[in-house]
């Protein structure tokens, strides 16, 4: 059974959006945002704390506790995750797993510490990638901000190596383009895939889900901008100014938005005529 997983940025109160994991415009309350998904049959929640070294992480464990009263789906929560502590307070505040991705660069023994205390299919890793000047795939941190030494062949087999549940990769180049997925980094690491694996960035429309899905390897894939940008028109929603983060888009005519609108329950409906599993 194939996953269509709805992940959402946050930073600080709001969701947000980039391209290339950068510009990021606010989009509205995540916690709306993730009980509608549910409610329209995403098989689970990712929320990525964006920049969680600026902002009190009180708020963002509150948010996991208010999502996980409404939503029934699991929900996978990463963003600066520094210890086991850490793991700690995100699992009691209501989240099913935990990802990582910048402390696990920095000290790889930390992704095997925190498969043996809290057991695999709890510990996913992120991988943010993209292509350096020596026409490599490296890893980044940071939200794409810090190039690592790690290159993505090597980090991808060690973290499997070292008990990892689950592997969500994004590529920073696709992210927001809606362009669709990249499959140079797919095919790269296809034969080393052992564990469920995500592939995220660059959804555009259903085909493009579709041809990705169509790998047996891929368990599911993360949306963002396409099913978000598709909520905003059906809903209209209103806008509640605040003091932070980009508002521009949110204040001026959405009919800029160049992503075809669509939902959830319109993609599984595709893929199911298209012959993918899905849930329904």
């Amino acid at each position: 059974m194939k996953r269509i997983i709805a992940k959402l940025d946050i930073k600080g109160p709001n969701l947000v959006k980039g391209v290339n994991l950068e510009g990021l415009r606010v989009l509205g309350e995540p916690s709306s945002f993730a009980k509608m998904y549910y409610q329209n049959l995403a098989d689970e929640i990712i929320y990525h704390d964006c920049v969680a070294s600026l902002y009190d992480r009180k708020n963002f464990l509150a948010l996991i506790e208010t999502t996980s009263s409404d939503v029934f789906v699991p929900i996978s929560v990463g963003g600066g995750i520094k210890n086991l502590k850490d793991i700690e307070k995100v699992l009691s505040a209501g989240a099913d797993k935990v990802f990582i991705n910048s402390a696990a660069l920095k000290q790889p023994k930390f992704l095997t510490e925190a498969c043996r205390k809290f057991g695999s299919a709890n510990i996913c890793l992120s991988i943010e990638v993209i292509k350096n000047s020596d026409d490599e795939f490296i890893c980044l941190s940071n939200y794409g901000r810090e190039v690592s030494n790690k290159k993505l062949l090597d980090w991808f087999s060690e973290a499997q190596d070292r008990g990892v549940g689950e592997i969500i990769l994004t590529s920073v180049s696709c992210d927001g383009m809606g362009n669709g997925f990249d499959q140079k980094v797919l095919e790269l690491i296809y034969d080393k895939i052992n564990v469920p694996f995500i592939i995220h960035g660059g959804a555009g429309n259903e085909k493009q889900i579709y041809d990705i899905l169509k790998y047996d390897k891929v368990s599911g894939v993360g949306v963002s901008s396409l099913i978000h940008y598709s909520l905003i028109r059906e809903k209209n929603f209103k806008f509640v100014p605040k003091d932070e983060g980009n508002t521009q888009f949110l204040r001026s005519s959405k009919d800029t938005i160049n992503f075809k609108k669509t939902s959830i329950l319109s993609i599984k409906k595709f893929l199911k005529k298209k012959g993918i599993k899905v849930r329904l």
